[in-house]
């Protein structure tokens, strides 16, 4: 919305306090973000038992890894659109559905080609699930707690692949076999389907849009103090033309590039560590399970980085507090990847090292949902991940390509110090394409302007 002529209803959303019902949206969110961190997990946990089932080598599951990237990709690009134009609500619907369908047909797939296939319908719908929570959420926060509120339900993709790789071991140990991973992770997004259509709202922008409103919602923008009515549609701040061209009009540009560089750099770093960590510490003479403790660690830090980082990127934001967090991250990988240390003090590496690597990918999240407004803010999260998951589709190679070189095991994530570098001078530089975006607001009389 222009600055200068914000409607009682942006006012009111923008300024809502943090109740009951916010805080339903967001465990909601939360929730759905714990699907979709079991799903992105469960291929990885199925390949020990289906290279004995299906007698295939474990490096063709690469063709499933590729296909769930693609789908994820595919899907963060087009969800943006969808939730920008249709709504918050029917995006998050139809991306339960598809993973939760698509997961469950993935427990009879007779072949690794139909695996593979099924894995892109499963990333599509994880990638709407991502957009459509952090877009979601950020409708009923307050500015002042956005960045932090997001950042909560992010918590929820590394506690369903924690809380989700300790089921799946225990139903395996009990002898339950490879099916019951995708059963488990169709079964209960298609439960959680169901409370998302009775208990989860729409946006209230796109309530307050609606000619006509049932008496529940009308109850509802009431606890935000938005009568239905004071505010006509075109006050509010929705998209009235192409979301995408958006982002590169009304002074968004340069975020939005940044931002493209931010995720780029961070993706690339989150799956470097995702998939070579734990090969590289037992090719650095750990044991398997000592590698696999060790690498939970590094998810472990990425949660920790909730407890501080959102509050510190609405406190300072995020070319400050993101920026820094960027740039401690390349003294943790810099000491993997250089110093020999004790067991003990390389698993408090991996820890701080997720915690500054996957937790600044939580926080860069949180920073798209917060710069954006409403009106551009799911093809605005949707893009940065698309267009970053192709440094997610990068790092798998890039890892082993710097293996092959023959550069030492720890050596390889050196480049990761790289990436790490570039992500805090383009965040950092964020500060300028948020003034441009600011000039460009206070410069447009009124949202009608912009139909």
């Amino acid at each position: 919305m222009a600055g200068a002529s914000l409607s009682a209803t942006e006012l009111a959303l923008e300024n809502q306090p943090l109740g009951g019902l916010q805080i339903r949206v967001a465990a909601i969110c939360t929730l759905i973000q714990m699907c979709d961190g079991y799903d992105v997990g469960s291929i990885g946990w199925a390949v020990p038992s289906l290279t004995h089932a299906w007698h295939v080598a474990p490096p063709a599951f690469a063709l499933a890894f590729l296909w769930s990237n693609l789908g994820v990709m595919a899907g963060a690009l087009a969800s943006g659109p969808i939730g920008d134009r249709l709504g918050r609500k029917p995006l998050l619907l139809m991306s339960i559905a598809i993973f939760g369908l698509a997961s469950l047909a993935s427990a009879f797939a007779p072949s690794l080609a139909v695996l593979a296939g099924l894995r892109f319908f499963t990333g599509l719908g994880i990638a709407g699930g991502f957009t459509g929570t952090t877009a979601l959420t950020g409708d009923y926060t307050p500015q002042r707690l956005r960045a932090t509120l997001i950042m909560v339900t992010f918590t929820g993709a590394p506690l369903g692949g924690f809380l989700g790789g300790q089921l799946v071991a225990w139903m395996l140990h009990l002898g339950f076999a490879w099916p019951v991973i995708f059963l488990i992770g169709g079964a209960f997004p298609l439960v959680l389907l169901v409370v998302t259509a009775l208990w989860l709202p729409e946006s209230p922008r796109f309530l307050v849009a609606r000619p006509q409103l049932a008496a529940g919602q009308q109850a509802l923008l009431a606890q935000l103090g938005i009568t239905p009515g004071q505010s006509a549609p075109h006050l509010v701040d929705l998209a009235h033309g192409n979301p995408i061209r958006m982002l590169f009009g009304e002074g968004y540009a340069l975020q939005t590039v940044l931002l493209w560089v931010i995720f780029f750099c961070s993706l690339i770093n989150l799956y470097l560590f995702v998939f070579w960590l734990p090969e590289i510490l037992h090719l650095t003479g750990l044991t398997p399970p000592e590698a696999v403790f060790a690498t939970s660690l590094h998810a472990l830090g990425a949660i920790a980085a909730v407890l501080y980082l959102g509050f510190l990127i609405d406190r300072f934001g995020p070319e400050r507090a993101l920026a820094l967090h960027f740039a401690a991250g390349i003294v943790f990988i810099a000491l993997i990847a250089l110093v020999a240390m004790p067991y003990a003090l390389l698993l408090a590496m991996v820890f701080f090292a997720g915690t500054t690597t996957t937790g600044s990918q939580t926080g860069a999240n949180a920073t798209a949902g917060a710069l954006y407004p409403a009106r551009m803010r799911t093809s605005g999260i949707g893009w940065a991940l698309g267009i970053g998951r192709l440094g997610g589709i990068a790092a798998a190679p890039l890892g082993g390509f710097l293996l092959a070189r023959g550069l030492e095991p720890r050596h390889v994530f050196l480049s990761a110090c790289f990436f790490a570098a570039v992500a805090a001078l383009a965040t950092a530089l964020l500060a300028l394409g948020r003034r441009r975006a600011v000039a460009a607001d206070h410069s447009a009389p009124t949202a009608a302007s912009r139909i």
